[in-house]
């Protein structure tokens, strides 16, 4: 008697396992959330300087420098000659005097160039006058601040 190790083989009908396939898809899409930034597209166009804030109170001292659009300098309405640090050193010395509580308010253009609004900041820094606050314009376009 001969066997038959044939026997009827019932043929499986070959499928696809998702399974792996899912999992991968997940860890790729994970790592894909972590690694993505997200930026805000922005535009340079800005317009300062403006403030809304009420008026400050007036200082018992104070010194108004005025920076043109052009790099000049006005220390309490006298034209500083010159443009260099030095030069607007000696005027913020001679306008506060010997008072070292005077307070320096920086009236600038806002088309001046940073350097020269810099240069006022060194210049007082020169002097000993650490006190310095900005004049700026409000939005119904009359100054804010201590700046006349």
């Amino acid at each position: 008697m001969a066997m038959n190790f044939n026997r009827r083989r019932h043929t499986e009908e070959p499928e696809i396992n998702l399974i792996p396939f899912i999992d991968v898809l997940l860890v790729v899409l994970i790592f894909l959330m972590l690694t993505t930034t997200y930026t805000k597209p922005t535009e340079l166009k800005i317009n300062l300087p403006v403030a809304n804030a009420q008026t400050s109170k007036p200082r018992p001292r104070e010194v108004l420098v005025l920076v043109a659009a052009d790099g000049r300098y006005v220390v309490n309405q006298q034209l500083v000659n010159g443009r260099t640090v030095e030069a607007l050193a000696m005027s913020l010395s001679q306008a506060a005097g010997r008072n070292k509580d005077t307070v320096i308010v920086v009236s600038a253009d806002a088309s001046a160039t940073h350097q020269s609004v810099i240069n006022v900041m060194d210049a007082a820094r020169r002097v000993g006058l650490p006190q310095l606050t900005f004049a700026t314009q409000g939005q119904s376009d009359h100054p804010t601040g201590s700046a006349p």
